[in-house]
């Protein structure tokens, strides 16, 4: 286990240093003082490093997020959209490079298998953040506007919220959307520079942005509505 998180540590250290395509079997080898041959007894490909990688990453970013969550009462959706926000971003600061391997930086010529523990996680998320704005929905569907049907969306998507969230039209889904792309924007840009030197509290920025959305959605601000 030991030598199973050393490699994983380094080869996201290799990917703060040279991108993701410094993630190498060999160059971690090098960096640990094994063989080659030794490594790949741990991880036999390097794709399989990346798939676990990923789906550990991931699915430790949804489990903080849902407990962010879950810490809030059901009843303030206001609440509970920000503390899943604050905690994507916060998580993102904290593992820059796991935020840039799962939703940004493409490892060249990885496929990601069809099942798996990063799947799971990226459901878990979808129907997190679905789960939220279905909450909000009583108030905030007042507000969403647009004309939406399920062909507008991808079917196995439209299937597993249909399933999970009987009754939430296929404007929630886009409404779902939106709210992911305001939740990730910011943090995304902080999280590759876009905001350095141009904002010295990109914090109070992103508590900004997330209070207007809420607020946006019909909800208090301060997730007391």
């Amino acid at each position: 286990m030991q030598t199973t998180a050393e490699i994983k540590a380094i080869a996201l250290k290799l990917m703060a240093e040279g991108g993701p395509d410094a993630i190498s079997l060999r160059a971690i080898a090098r960096e640990m003082g094994m063989t080659a041959g030794a490594i790949y007894s741990y991880f036999p490909t390097r794709d399989d490093l990346v798939t676990t990688l990923i789906g550990d990453l991931y699915t430790a970013l949804v489990d903080e997020a849902e407990a962010a969550r879950d810490a809030v009462p059901a009843e303030d959706a206001g609440g509970r959209i920000l503390a899943w926000a604050q905690t994507v971003r916060e998580w993102a600061l904290a593992n820059p490079e796991g935020f840039r391997l799962i939703y940004g930086d493409a490892v060249a010529g990885y496929q990601a298998p069809e099942e798996g523990p990063a799947k799971e996680a990226e459901h878990r998320a979808c129907t997190g953040l679905t789960g939220l704005v279905a909450a909000a929905w009583p108030v905030a569907g007042q507000r969403a506007g647009g004309d939406y049907a399920w062909s507008d969306f991808d079917a196995g998507l439209a299937g597993t919220i249909q399933s999970l969230f009987p009754g939430l039209p296929p404007a929630a889904v886009a409404l779902t959307l939106r709210v992911w792309g305001r939740m990730h924007g910011l943090v995304a840009l902080e999280i590759y520079g876009h905001l350095r030197g141009l904002t010295h509290d990109a914090d109070e920025l992103y508590r900004d942005e997330m209070s207007d959305l809420i607020a946006s959605l019909g909800l208090s601000p301060a997730g007391r509505g």
